[in-house]
């Protein structure tokens, strides 16, 4: 019985130290939008073609580099690993809240991608009336949750890096390419809508306000 428990919790460490890798990740997809989101649109074939291997080959390569340290652990006492429970309920609440506002196109970057067949409008209701970026705080939530819920170290580096370098870096690009886009109106919602959650507006914000975090904001 013992031996199964361990099992299990050594499976539990390696399922969250991969969803760590994963998510710590995201932004390598975008850093290969966002700057040339005008070449992509130009191409004749899908951009998929080129983006999803780029994309495979970056999480590849940042597992290889933080393999030798996967064993390294922080703690193993339950009430360490009991905040990932909270984190994994808001980052998957958000994503479902988010999602009916956001759309499949626009949760894998086609309004960036294609310049024809799609509506292009700035997304500023539901949970985006609260936060910028609903969809890239539900992975940092995620990533946290990945993270407490291993205890090993990685995850806690690739957390911090996520949250304080190259997750603050994707939305710069990332807001660059929307004001780009839709000009004044960006402006306007930027002012408005803070970049960090409001977590006691009311649940249905009017239609016509503005709000935190998530990937592009048209459909």
């Amino acid at each position: 019985m013992e031996s199964k428990l361990l099992f299990i919790r050594w499976l539990a460490s390696i399922v969250f130290w991969l969803g760590s890798v994963l998510y710590s990740s995201v932004p390598l997809f975008w850093f290969a939008i966002h700057p040339f989101a005008a070449r992509w649109r130009r191409l004749q074939h899908s951009p998929y073609l080129w983006l999803l291997p780029l994309w495979a080959v970056g999480i590849s390569a940042l597992a290889w580099a933080a393999w030798p340290w996967h064993g390294q652990q922080l703690y193993s006492s339950l009430w360490g690993h009991s905040p990932a429970v909270i984190f994994f309920a808001v980052g998957l609440r958000i994503y479902r809240r988010a999602a009916s506002d956001f759309g499949a196109r626009t949760f894998r970057g086609e309004p960036e991608l294609r310049s024809g067949g799609l509506d292009q409008r700035l997304v500023t209701t539901g949970m985006h009336a609260r936060m910028r970026h609903p969809i890239y705080f539900a992975h940092l939530c995620n990533l946290a949750g990945c993270a407490f819920g291993s205890g090993l170290l990685v995850p806690f580096i690739l957390l911090g890096i996520s949250a304080f370098i190259t997750f603050p870096l994707m939305i710069w690009l990332e807001e660059r390419e929307l004001e780009k886009r839709f000009g004044e109106q960006f402006h306007q919602y930027k002012k408005t809508v803070p970049l960090l959650p409001r977590f006691f507006l009311d649940k249905n914000p009017a239609s016509g306000a503005p709000g935190l975090m998530g990937s592009s904001r048209e459909v």
